[in-house]
């Protein structure tokens, strides 16, 4: 092998390779399923070494790879699993709000003081694939909103507003979770049921 192709292989190895585990967690929130995360993952890699000269080295790898893992899984996955609700452009004035839709200071209280991982993890496989993508990819992976809506091939705007939308589901699915679970009143706001 030349000394070309060595060199080659040692900046995919530091540079994309470095990512593996990032890139699977990723892979995994697009495919629901072990066994299509580890086809995912490998085709991902696959296109990546066969690109290789495309990339802007200096640039953000991880962002390149879960670009190139959406877009794989995309021409994969069935069309109407991809479908999502028109965006609301009024959405994103509502997203000022910090405070959970009908939360009261209790609910609050209640679940800062619960171990919510589970019900979290599920709650976020549960939300629209558009909706999860943009959790994923800004609240898990913590890519900035640009670097997101590169991934998802979206404007800034569409990201900001399925955030607002994903982060509303989460809310009220762990409100849901924290009153199956006894820590809250069944009534949303507050009182005995």
């Amino acid at each position: 092998m030349s000394d070309a192709h060595h060199e080659r292989q040692r900046q995919f190895h530091d540079v994309a390779l470095r990512w593996l585990p990032d890139v699977t967690r990723f892979a995994r929130s697009l495919t629901r399923d072990d066994a299509a995360t580890e086809d995912l993952v490998q085709e991902t890699f696959l296109r990546a070494w066969r690109h290789w000269d495309t990339f802007n080295h200096g640039s953000e790898a991880r962002a390149w790879l879960f670009t190139i893992a959406r877009n794989t899984w995309r021409k994969q996955a069935p069309r109407d699993a991809r479908l999502v609700a028109v965006e609301d452009d009024t959405l994103q004035a509502l997203s000022e709000s910090e405070r959970p839709l009908g939360a009261p200071d209790a609910v609050l209280h209640a679940l800062s003081h619960t171990d919510l991982g589970d019900a979290i993890r599920s709650a976020i496989d549960a939300l629209p694939d558009a909706f999860r993508e943009a959790v994923e990819l800004v609240d898990i992976e913590q890519l900035s909103y640009l670097d997101a809506a590169e991934v998802l091939d979206v404007p800034v705007g569409t990201v900001r507003s399925r955030l607002f939308r994903a982060r509303r589901l989460l809310q009220e699915a762990l409100l849901e979770h924290a009153r199956d679970a006894g820590l809250l009143p069944s009534d949303p706001n507050g009182r005995s049921a």
